[in-house]
């Protein structure tokens, strides 16, 4: 069964009784209910579900069939302040898009990945460790833009609680420019996890993945590389998360 409506929607996202955030659900024309794998995309700290990267992501996973994708904002980004929510109402605002995502009554998805940008990154973590420990959310994999393992000149304090419990396979896409994330700790650190993880590096990227100008391909060749790899990762690890 195929569902030839619109590759992008536009969602509403509630919260509370008074409260939403806007959602964006992009997903293949020929998507199937039950079987095309979906991906949950969060924002960073500073940026929102328009993050040039996210949307990159999410139009060539879709445009290749891979999957469906839903980019949200957490409630500060949707308020236009500059400063994150706390944490309990970050993960709360996953977790409602998650339920989004796979209760669309369209196209349902298969297998559910969870991932995002940096902050959306480490929220994304942090719910699927928590799930390790009889709470969180369930995933069949984890998608990690740009993981923000320590400040900028701090690898000796990394920040790796909310890595604790990874118990289902993760892709860490990360540049090597990216001050907040040195790669070797990254590869020592992603070998130690329940399910060792997998290290996908942009040379010459930065923290959003971004190229100067003086490089040998362009930004939007850096896409492509990063999302025929996430394509990989979800097609090798697409069984229902359990």
């Amino acid at each position: 069964m195929t569902v030839p409506d619109k590759a992008t929607r536009n969602l509403t996202i509630p919260l509370s009784e008074d409260h939403t955030v806007t959602g964006i659900l992009t997903r293949p024309e020929s998507c199937r209910p039950g079987e095309t794998p979906g991906l949950v995309l969060a924002h960073g700290a500073n940026n929102d579900l328009n993050h040039p990267l996210l949307v990159a992501v999410a139009e060539r996973l879709a445009a290749q069939g891979a999957a469906s994708s839903l980019r949200f904002n957490f409630p500060y980004a949707e308020r236009g302040a500059s400063h994150p929510d706390r944490p309990a109402v970050l993960e709360d605002a996953y977790r409602r898009a998650h339920d989004a995502l796979v209760d669309d009554d369209v196209c349902p998805p298969g297998p559910v990945f969870l991932g995002g940008k940096s902050l959306g990154a480490r929220v994304a973590a942090e719910l699927v460790s928590r799930q390790q420990e009889g709470e969180g959310l369930l995933a069949s994999g984890l998608i990690f833009l740009g993981y923000p393992l320590h400040a900028p000149g701090a690898k000796d304090r990394p920040r790796v609680e909310s890595l604790r419990r990874i118990g289902v396979p993760s892709l860490f896409v990360e540049g090597s420019r990216d001050p907040f994330c040195d790669l070797d700790l990254l590869g020592s650190i992603a070998e130690s996890l329940d399910a060792p993880g997998t290290l996908f590096v942009v040379e010459g990227g930065g923290h959003s993945l971004e190229i100067t100008k003086t490089a040998d391909r362009s930004q939007e060749q850096v896409y492509d590389a990063v999302a025929a790899e996430i394509a990989r990762f979800m097609r090798s690890h697409s069984s229902p998360a359990s």
